[in-house]
């Protein structure tokens, strides 16, 4: 072997360093790109906090130099015959375009701008192609780099799916208040002082022994398992100890069986719920407090507070407690985890903000606030429902309005209520949790100006799911939510009730604009299987509408033969909302069918519910 191919280098680069003008190929045993939504809210959560925690408005940008780094980890590349290959660290580099394509489409309508097209796509030998090289992954980095969106087809690949999956994920949790005169020094903080340890080797040998090392030796404890010795030693009785440990591990099993780091994530979520009192403001050199402290140092916060906020001194306190505050809490999560993802039409709430909800972070905390050890099953499951239904009205609400609701930006608000209900009974927990939605400044009447656009398609199904699922159960049909979003059949697609046909409609619109406008407005939407959504593709409104009366309730509406001898709609609740066929679907009807919507949204998401 050659001297070069023994080499091993190492050099801390910024993202502007690795990618800027470089290409790199991904190693074909790990081509798949798996990161799931948890790890990129938790990538932009960190990201934005670190940047914020040095911005200050009215700073120079070249202050930026000064700000905190942010260390992101190691990158591992094998260099052979002039070609870089990723060896390990795929699954962060793609994370990092990703969020470099987003970025780089929200500066496009500032004034200000950072060159970072270069760190994704760049050219070479005359040629022009993206950095990540891997012919699986060209077209969807090609729509997202170029339109900021694209639409899966059947039998995409993991890889793709995941990568149009954790972009949508990025405008979803990207907070607001970087967007504006902020962003141009977020972008500049991003590709100068985020850093990566990049690793080079000259063999494939020496990649993968590289590769192995850092994956197969991390035998440190972690956070849980300290903090499960901490507690253990505080029990003075042998069999005291030996009995907690034993549940205590059955307990991490089921966690366990759920994630790998479902027991972190069960203990943060529980001592934020119940014992943290601060959470750090975000202003410039602000420290961390409880709540980030619960996030980064569990076992060393919790060994310096539970005489304090636990009242946990005694040998006898720490059995107690444990035995049964953290037996209660366990069981409450695991149910809170299994409803999420698994439809129940008593209490469906978990469900709705599964698909439509916060960060894990926020929302695990929120649904174990009020709850206590003596509750019964019965209060628990209406107390989980009731914080669920408040999470998903308020990122409804928020986003009918236009408005996101990253964690970062409203973690104060979220953290604050965490703590208003606290161990509430089931009547006052109803009562807080109206009165946090009565405060919302934004309201139902967003739906006015409310459209479908690039970035909230999953959004604009979700609400069309819950709408159109609403109308069937109160004509007596039994669809539910989950049926039209995880149909066994085919899939449900957003349908547009007008083509899209500018030069039709130019008797009412001067410009395209315009029409776009209305033909995206929530009153022009529907859900219909995929491929009858297909099938009709540019046919009119007039030549679709027979084929409506054969679709789902809320559909059919748009036919005069719906409200003929209907007793089941006319003795529902829809009888009160202004229904109306139209067998012709100019821009007034489907400003009606709007008003329609938004009745529909109040009647769905009224704080009628918490009426005991």
């Amino acid at each position: 072997m050659s001297n070069t191919k023994n080499k091993i280098e190492a050099s801390d680069k910024s993202i502007n360093d690795l990618l800027k003008d470089q290409k790199f190929f991904i190693d074909y045993f790990q081509r798949e790109y798996r990161w799931q939504e948890k790890h990129m809210i938790a990538l932009i959560e960190d990201l934005t906090n670190a940047f914020l925690k040095s911005y200050n408005k009215g700073d120079k940008r070249s202050d930026v130099a000064n700000y905190q780094s942010y260390y992101l980890g190691p990158v591992v590349f094998s260099v052979a015959d002039g070609k870089n290959s990723i060896i390990d660290g795929q699954q962060r580099i793609t994370s990092i375009t990703l969020f470099l394509i987003y970025l780089n489409h929200l500066q496009k309508n500032n004034q200000t701008q950072v060159n970072i097209e270069n760190l994704v796509f760049s050219e070479k030998y005359g040629e022009k192609s993206f950095n990540m090289t891997d012919d699986d992954r060209q077209q969807v980095l090609k729509g997202l780099f170029e339109d900021g969106i694209y639409e899966l087809k059947e039998n995409e690949d993991e890889t793709v799916i995941n990568i149009v999956n954790r972009y949508n994920d990025i405008d979803h949790c990207f907070p607001e208040d970087i967007t504006d005169e902020a962003l141009p020094y977020f972008i500049d903080w991003f590709i100068g002082n985020v850093i990566l340890v990049k690793i080079t080797a000259y063999s494939d040998e020496n990649a993968y022994t590289i590769f192995e090392t850092m994956n197969d030796r991390g035998m440190n404890l972690t956070a849980t398992e300290m903090l499960k010795g901490y507690v253990l030693s505080r029990i003075n009785n042998s069999k005291e100890r030996s009995s907690l440990n034993e549940m205590w591990k059955n307990h991490i099993k089921s966690l366990h069986d759920l994630d790998e780091n479902a027991d972190l994530d069960f203990f943060k979520a529980w001592f934020r719920a119940k014992f943290a009192i601060s959470v750090r403001p975000r202003k410039v050199d602000s420290e961390n407090q409880d709540y980030e402290q619960i996030g980064t140092r569990l076992h060393e916060w919790f060994k310096n507070n539970h005489e304090e906020k636990f009242n946990l001194k005694t040998s006898d306190d720490f059995k107690v407690f444990f035995e049964k505050e953290f037996d209660y809490m366990v069981k409450a999560h695991l149910y809170i985890w299994e409803k999420s993802t698994k439809f129940d039409n008593t209490y469906p709430h978990l469900f709705y903000a599964n698909y439509w909800g916060i960060a894990s972070s926020l929302s695990d905390a929120l649904l174990l606030a009020p709850l206590k050890s003596t509750d019964s099953m019965d209060i628990m499951k209406k107390k989980i429902d009731a914080v669920a239904r408040f999470i998903e009205t308020y990122t409804v609400r928020r986003s009918v309005n236009f408005m996101k609701f990253g964690a970062s930006s409203i973690q104060y608000t979220f953290f604050n209520i965490t703590k208003n209900i606290r161990d509430l009974d089931l009547e006052n927990l109803n009562d807080v949790l109206t009165n946090e939605i009565n405060q919302m400044e934004q309201t139902f009447d967003g739906i006015k100006n409310f459209r479908l656009h690039q970035q909230n398609y999953s959004f604009v199904k979700h609400l069309l799911c819950r709408i159109t699922s609403f109308v069937d159960e109160s004509v007596g049909r039994g669809i539910t939510y989950q049926s039209y979003q995880e149909p066994i059949g085919k899939k449900f697609e957003v349908e547009h009730l007008w083509s899209n046909h500018f030069h039709k409609h130019k008797d009412e619109f001067e410009q395209e604009w315009e029409f776009v406008e209305v033909r995206n407005s929530i009153g022009g939407l529907i859900l219909l299987p995929n491929g009858t959504n297909q099938s009709f593709n540019s046919d009119d409104y007039i030549d679709k509408l027979p084929h409506y009366l054969k679709e789902n309730t809320f559909a059919q509406t748009l036919h005069p033969d719906f409200y003929i001898k209907n007793p089941n709609f006319r003795n529902s609740i829809l009888a009160n909302i202004p229904f109306k066929a139209h067998i012709e679907l100019r821009k007034q009807n489907i400003e009606q069918r709007v008003e329609v919507v938004k009745l529909l949204c109040e009647q769905i998401w009224s704080t009628d519910y918490y009426k005991i």
